[in-house]
């Protein structure tokens, strides 16, 4: 079995027996050395010692004394974040379970950091023996937003974080800023011919997903979300890409993203899309429950369409989360899963 994304940290976990990962003290103390948690040199000794005693026994109590100790009030602050986020961990009993609660929960306060990191290392789980890279390249949506660019009238989306570390580099470079050449023309496509290369470059999340001309980036998404619903909330889904939202009297729609919500909201009310709104929707998806009787009764038999857009700034921040509560799943299949009915 070939192996991918090590950084999600998978391997500091083991399987529970319903197949979720358990919440183990390797993982934890993944999590604390994170460059995000590491004291910064300015850091006071108390903060210092905080980091080095939970890195010794990441599951330890943390008094209130010893947070009330730091002198930074912001990073006083964001430990208590962390404290909480690795309380809810353990308690919940597996990532997965721990990201239901979250999800449901409407954990605003949590970084966004934090819910993709589970995505991440939840996905790992859900796609593991998976032997196509297009479905993984596709699956790196959910937990690292994108950059769409249309390159020879092909719709691109490159990893946002590579982009902008390449734009950068041209704004360093006035050789490069004379070109006039988009980022994302220096980054490697994927196709048929150098798909295999994936597998020695998965973190580094360099391969661009063509979104347009090629179909098999709109169905790698399609499969990657099948493999996430089916994973997370333990139901069984179809899902494939269509052109357009025809049906007259459609039920039920889940976007994608924040803008993918705003647009199906304002279709949902009869509003008519400017050209601009209609430019922004990426990607259209039409979603069956393979077993009808896992939805609720008034979708029953009919599909789900989900809508995948980008914002103004052509930054696409997909929102599996969104999946996770909005899909109409009957209710006494949530509860099996872990949920609330």
């Amino acid at each position: 079995m070939r192996e991918f994304w090590v950084s999600s940290g998978h391997h500091l976990t083991r399987r529970t027996e319903k197949g979720e990962l358990a919440v183990t003290e390797g993982l934890l103390q993944a999590y604390l050395a994170r460059p995000e948690l590491v004291p910064p040199e300015e850091a006071c000794l108390a903060e210092r010692r905080l980091h080095a005693a939970l890195l010794a026994e990441p599951g330890r109590p943390v008094a209130p004394d010893e947070l009330a100790a730091l002198a930074d009030p912001d990073a006083r602050q964001n430990w208590e974040v962390m404290l909480r986020f690795r309380d809810r961990l353990v308690a919940a009993g597996s990532v997965e379970a721990a990201y239901r609660q979250l999800v449901h929960q409407r954990a605003g306060h949590l970084p966004a950091l934090f819910l993709d990191q589970l995505v991440h290392l939840i996905l790992r789980n859900a796609l593991d023996g998976c032997d196509d890279p297009y479905v993984l390249r596709a699956a790196e949506l959910m937990f690292r937003p994108q950059r769409a660019s249309f390159h020879d009238g092909t719709l691109l989306l490159a990893d946002d974080e590579i982009v902008e570390a390449r734009e950068q580099a041209v704004g360093r470079s006035p050789l490069l800023a004379m070109l006039g050449r988009e980022p994302v023309a220096e980054l490697d496509v994927m196709n048929r011919d150098n798909a295999w290369t994936y597998w020695s470059r998965s973190d580094a999340f360099t391969m661009v997903l063509n979104l347009g001309s090629d179909p098999a980036g709109r169905e790698a998404v399609a499969r990657a979300i099948e493999a996430w619903v089916g994973h997370v909330l333990q139901v069984a889904v179809q899902v494939e890409p269509v052109a357009a939202i025809e049906d007259r009297e459609w039920r039920w729609f889940v976007g994608l993203d924040a803008e993918g919500t705003r647009i199906g909201n304002a279709l949902w009310s009869g509003s008519t899309l400017s050209e601009d709104e209609r430019m922004r929707v990426l990607a259209l998806f039409r979603l069956f429950f393979r077993d009808p009787e896992d939805a609720e009764a008034a979708v029953r038999g009919y599909p789900v369409y989900l809508i995948l857009a980008m914002a103004p700034d052509r930054r696409v921040r997909m929102k599996p989360q969104n999946l996770v509560a909005g899909l109409p799943v009957r209710a006494g299949r949530r509860a099996s899963a872990g949920e609330n009915p």
